[in-house]
């Protein structure tokens, strides 16, 4: 791994660097990431953090730019094992629970034959991608370093977040959520999703590709009671995932995925247009369930549907699924 300076005698914070609000983000998130994970990993943890200071101002004065298909960069600092380190001391491992196993080596045998895999999940905090890849690299390190995930623009555009997005292989858009925002750049956005789909649709025509998306667009959320909720998926996007899937020149296989995390790092409670969202952490056990494979083409109460409402029930079957997984935990 490339060397980060490691001064410990620096401030944490350089308040003349950051703008008030930014500094004061990570100033909080500096002590609740130290106060979360367990005091014999404290120095650890405190030179993570400076790490991932450094690599947030690093961002700030020489942005990384992203593709619409980023690879992770591995060298010459390895930002996918900077990702995993940072998050594991915050997992509560021992009362983590990792369902569904049986069916990874499936997915397995797919992937080697070069046919397509596409877990379709819900998705509950920034870290994620580093939670799978942790839970799945003792038995399944190809799958847990290979994945590439459909991410939202803020992750490659906010410079706290970026540290982590530069060590996922991810196909970059912009969800319904924000494509809006600002008006005058709708068009602009559209057109990215529409060469972000030209090139997932290469990916799966070349075969051996494991995606992760979450149909519902983004992460979810609290309801009035604050109990975290699996967000609705969204038919239009599901039913452009199958239809790309259909159009490639290899076989497709899907499967749901179910995702409890949500207590490591909770979103903000309503989505946020501007960046600079506040972060919290938790030492937290972490939930992760794989289904066994779907086929969306018939599915329970699916016969005499029209096309509009086989769709709507398409992402209900689907959502019930994962949805029926993440209740168990």
């Amino acid at each position: 791994m490339e060397h980060l300076s490691n001064d410990k005698d620096k401030k944490p914070i350089d308040n003349d660097f950051f703008e008030p609000k930014s500094a004061q983000i990570i100033k909080d998130f500096y002590d609740c990431y130290l106060n979360a994970i367990d005091p014999s990993q404290r120095k650890k943890g405190k030179h993570l953090l400076e790490q991932w200071l450094e690599l947030v101002m690093r961002q700030i004065t020489s942005p990384a730019v992203f593709e619409i298909y980023h690879e992770a960069v591995r060298a010459p600092f390895d930002y996918y094992r900077f990702g995993l380190d940072f998050v594991q001391p915050l997992i509560n491992f021992a009362e983590s629970k990792f369902l569904g196993k049986e069916y990874l080596k499936s997915i397995d045998e797919q992937l080697a034959r070069k046919e397509n895999v596409i877990l379709l999940a819900n998705h509950q905090t920034e870290p994620d991608p580093q939670i799978i890849s942790l839970l799945l690299q003792n038995e399944h390190p190809q799958l847990a370093e290979k994945m590439i995930f459909v991410a939202g623009h803020r992750v490659i555009s906010d410079p706290l977040a970026v540290p982590m997005s530069l060590g996922r292989n991810l196909l970059c858009i912009y969800s319904k959520k924000h494509i809006n925002h600002p008006s005058e750049d709708k068009s602009r956005k559209i057109a990215h999703n529409q060469r972000t789909l030209k090139k997932l649709q290469e990916l799966l025509s070349e075969g051996g590709q494991c995606i992760y998306v979450a149909p519902s667009g983004g992460r979810d959320r609290t309801n009035a009671t604050g109990i975290p909720k699996v967000a609705p998926f969204d038919p239009v996007s599901l039913e452009l995932f199958l239809l790309i899937a259909k159009q490639s020149r290899c076989p497709t296989h899907f499967y749901p995925l179910a995702l409890k995390t949500f207590a490591l790092m909770p979103p903000p409670q309503n989505v946020e247009k501007e960046l600079g969202e506040i972060r919290q952490v938790a030492f937290t056990p972490v939930y992760l369930a794989f289904g066994q494979e779907i086929d969306l083409d018939h599915f329970p109460d699916e016969e005499g549907l029209d096309k509009q409402n086989k769709r709507i029930a398409r992402a209900n079957y689907v959502y019930n699924l994962v949805k029926q997984s993440y209740d168990l935990f």
